[in-house]
């Protein structure tokens, strides 16, 4: 059975920040739509980015991998394409990553060939309904099974007005994005209520600059004008930068259990999880900041309420965190949290609950009573990578040895997870 022991200890030492799975998703997408050869260096493969480099080989890229120089333990990536899409692949699995499938689906439809879209576990299930609409009118004809996975698209898009609600996942308005400056007329996105997840249409933005593509927007980033007949110019070299998602789990774990020092994040990135180094300030943790370098220190930490709305890869992280403050810890405006790769509100309130915090669901958000420790327990990662990072870092307060059942999901999105972990001094074992 696939389950992991952990006893807890105190967190010290210093790591270097994951590469950032959005950015480098971006860099990937946007060279492959290129004419011309791109390098992309400081590159994890993780799950979700091999689904992204499949996804682009099946429309045509050629890839090379080798080892990073600049970067030990990481890759450099070769990206070579026409800047044609050339349907390789008329079978594309997304494996479990939604932000390929929402990115590529778009993408695809810029020749008129046919293609299904595959997933694996919860993706089949995840919400793309949103496309399904969009394109009733822009000449492609989208069909699914009963709202799951597979999806079979087909017909070339269209160019033109699309509306669709600030409400769901930004990566929709960046999938088109990346595709509708490449139609031969004029297109306009408009988002209509509250724009949430704004920081990753801001990272769309940057990488698509970057690769020489012009999007006018409006000072709210409500309307997108997008100019046709552009073209990508490749990446000539681009690093990516420090993973600020994947970092937050080590913030709260030295705030609540040592010092820990983070290099690699860049504090001027569009990333919006950044925030959280403001939302422990406001819980009272010590943080000093030198350079590219972080360190945050064991502190007394106090409840606060955290609107999770532009920043939801972070509730786990921030429950975890409010679990030990003293107070009260509201987390609000996280409805769009359910559609993950678990409930993450619920499977945050559950396994957390299963180590003995005092944390209520709500419909929106999590309510947490902080104590001074937590017990320890069984616990399941719930297929989650996020959750199961959770459990992890919440098991450096826990009086009794932790459990985890399904631990290497964290290959997801963090496959050198672990290895950090115990070299922070975490006492990690396979459980028998």
């Amino acid at each position: 059975m696939d389950l992991l022991s952990i006893i807890s200890k105190p967190l010290n030492g210093e790591i270097l920040a994951q590469p950032s799975k959005s950015m480098a998703h971006r860099a990937i997408v946007c060279a492959s739509l290129a004419n011309g050869i791109s390098s992309i260096d400081n590159i994890v493969l993780s799950d979700d980015i091999q689904a992204t480099l499949g996804a682009v080989q099946a429309i045509g890229a050629e890839i090379s991998i080798t080892d990073s120089v600049k970067y030990p333990g990481r890759k450099f990536i070769t990206l070579k394409s026409t800047g044609k899409i050339n349907i390789k692949n008329n079978r594309i699995d997304c494996i479990e990553s939604g932000t390929t499938a929402r990115f590529i689906i778009p993408i695809s439809r810029l020749i008129d060939e046919s293609v299904t879209i595959e997933g694996r576990g919860r993706l089949i299930e995840r919400p793309f309904g949103v496309y399904k609409d969009l394109f009733s009118d822009k000449g492609v004809e989208y069909s699914d099974s009963n709202g799951k996975m597979p999806i079979y698209l087909s017909g070339k898009l269209e160019a033109g007005e699309y509306t669709l609600p600030g409400d769901v996942s930004s990566q929709f308005v960046s999938g088109l994005l990346f595709a509708l400056p490449l139609l031969s007329l004029p297109s306009k996105i408009k988002i209509t209520g509250k724009l949430e997840s704004l920081p990753y249409i801001k990272m769309t933005l940057q990488m698509l600059k970057a690769c020489g593509i012009t999007i006018g927007h409006d000072s709210d980033y409500k309307t997108y004008n997008i100019k046709p007949q552009q073209q990508y110019k490749p990446l000539k070299y681009y690093a990516t930068e420090g993973d600020w998602s994947q970092a937050a789990f080590f913030s709260v774990m030295g705030v609540i259990a040592g010092r820990i020092t983070i290099r690699g994040l860049d504090l001027n990135s569009l990333q919006g999880d950044k925030v959280i180094l403001d939302i422990l300030e406001s819980m009272g943790a010590k943080i000093r900041v030198c350079d590219e370098e972080i360190s945050l220190y064991k502190s007394e930490l106090k409840g606060t309420t955290v609107d999770i709305s532009q920043c939801p890869d972070l509730v786990s992280a921030i429950a975890v965190a409010g679990s030990v403050a003293k107070g009260e810890t509201s987390v609000i405006n996280g409805a769009r949290l359910r559609l993950k790769e678990s409930d993450r509100i619920a499977t945050t309130c559950r396994e957390l609950k299963n180590l003995g915090a005092e944390i209520i669901e709500l419909e929106d958000g999590l309510e947490i009573t902080g104590k001074p420790m937590l017990n320890g327990g069984k616990t399941y990662g719930s297929g989650d990578h996020r959750i199961v990072m959770a459990i992890a870092t919440a098991s450096a307060v826990c009086s009794h040895k932790v459990i985890i059942e399904g631990f290497n999901v964290v290959n997801k999105s963090y496959p050198e997870f672990w290895e950090d972990f115990r070299s922070l001094g975490g006492e990690v074992m396979l459980y028998q």
